[in-house]
């Protein structure tokens, strides 16, 4: 049986990207005009640590107002405001608890990357702004200008009946009223939608069944209690009478829980671990063990460039110490899923195939088990990533029932370890079996490669 062979260059075109992505993933690319620096790339130094590598800082917030009658919950909804927040800041490694009895919020998170002063009070400025909750007529914000803002809203509550399931109630003032009744008619008889936002962000898309001129409308979806609990906190959230304000009495740096050293010592081990796993992959499988290694080598900055945001304008994301090790595992899914591959390559060469004819069955063979494993653990991170993730995360919102089950303290770092073990996994897939596979018969095609032996053969007679 004749196999297709993949051209000479492809090798170096491949390790070419791979070498150009692990140093633009690692080190950025920036420069600077006077004192303004302009990022083309993020590197590690742009990663944001969780607050067990680097410390962070505590915050309590308080309403503004005296006098204001402040409910359980007006303090939900507060809740709900910093955490969406938080998110979008990309800090997902954050513990946020509400005291009902004394009414305050109580925040910790880490501190900015690469923010070597780490000025807390700057650091907590934007959690503190009043919640801008805009209506808007259309499927999105394009028309530029709100026609209801949350002023207008009394209350948004979350109730059940059988017609039309969970869905959120909501209650508007007198001014409110008025503007809902014209855009819901204008949207009614042109058959568009009303779109509701928060800080800038998309909460709510709802077609219009009818005008509403009572003041009185209701939110209908797809909603678990948890879902429609979780509108209602953002759309009151938005119509609080009152604005968060930090206690500057109470705030508080908060030291790194591993040491300030900690990090710099994951770091050499890592690269030690690394380097000792490359060496025996190399001296099990010659060859198969060189593209392995490189392989791996683009995983890692595949992940790396994930974390830190790589491509400007992207959000990066809170690596904490479960985050790393969501690395490591995926590190080893990587090398099991080489070794497979090698080991099969080995298989055919036993059965009498040619160099070209190993390779291709080789891989081959093994993609089913290979497969199998890496989705069976993309499942498990998916999971991971939904049961501890941000409330307004869609993935959050299915597997709420599941992280009501567990402490807010621990939903950061179990979602970082979530989310960097299923990049790191995707990256194995792309870098393990495409690129190794395309690698490995590029260089097969070589004259001075063509000996079975560096593939785990029997040495050319």
């Amino acid at each position: 049986m004749s196999t297709k062979r993949t051209g000479k260059p492809i090798f170096f075109v491949i390790l070419a990207l791979i070498l150009a992505l692990t140093f633009f993933a690692f080190f950025g690319l920036h420069n600077y005009y006077g004192d303004t620096k302009k990022v083309y790339f993020k590197g590690a130094n742009d990663i944001r640590w969780g607050i067990d590598i680097s410390g962070g800082v505590e915050a309590v917030f308080s309403p503004d107002k005296k006098g204001v009658e402040i409910t359980s919950g007006d303090m939900d909804s507060a809740k709900t405001i910093i955490e969406s927040r938080l998110v979008s800041l990309g800090i997902t490694d954050y513990e946020v608890e509400t005291d009902k009895s004394t009414h305050q919020v109580i925040v910790r998170f880490p501190r900015t990357a690469g923010d070597g002063d780490f000025d807390p009070q700057k650091a907590i400025d934007i959690l503190s702004a009043d919640a801008q909750l805009e209506f808007y007529a259309g499927s999105d914000n394009s028309s530029g200008t709100p026609f209801m803002t949350g002023d207008a809203v009394k209350e948004a509550d979350v109730a059940y009946d059988t017609e039309n399931g969970h869905h959120v109630n909501l209650e508007l003032n007198s001014k409110g009223t008025q503007a809902f009744a014209n855009a819901t008619t204008n949207a009614f008889n042109n058959g568009s939608q009303i779109s509701i936002y928060m800080d800038g962000a998309a909460i709510s898309t709802a077609n219009v069944k009818e005008p509403i001129t009572t003041g009185d409308a209701i939110i209908t979806g797809q909603f678990t209690a948890e879902s429609a609990k979780l509108l209602a906190d953002q759309i009151n959230g938005g119509a609080l009478p009152f604005a968060l304000t930090p206690d500057d009495s109470k705030l508080q740096i908060i030291s790194p829980t591993l040491g300030s050293n900690a990090l710099d010592v994951m770091l050499i081990a890592g690269a030690i671990a690394f380097g000792l796993i490359c060496i025996l992959m190399i001296a099990l499988y010659r060859v198969n063990g060189v593209v392995a290694s490189i392989a791996l080598l683009g995983q890692v900055a595949g992940s790396i460039a994930c974390i830190s945001g790589f491509i400007p304008g992207a959000e990066g994301f809170t690596l904490t110490v479960p985050g790393i090790a969501g690395i490591i595992l995926s590190i080893g899914v990587g090398v099991d899923c080489n070794v497979i591959a090698a080991e099969r390559i080995k298989d055919e060469f036993k059965k009498g195939k040619t160099i070209d004819g190993a390779i291709d069955s080789g891989f081959k063979n093994s993609l089913s088990a290979i497969i199998d494993g890496n989705v069976t653990i993309i499942i498990v991170a998916l999971v991971l990533m939904g049961a501890f993730g941000a409330p307004s995360d869609m993935l959050a919102k299915i597997f709420s029932p599941i992280m009501n089950l567990f402490g807010a303290s621990i939903a950061g770092s179990i979602y970082s370890f979530g989310y960097t073990l299923l990049v790191g996994v995707i990256f194995n897939l792309i870098m393990g079996v495409l690129a190794s596979k395309y690698m490995l018969k590029s260089l097969s095609g070589l004259k001075f490669m063509r000996n079975p032996a560096l593939y785990g053969g029997k040495k050319n007679v």
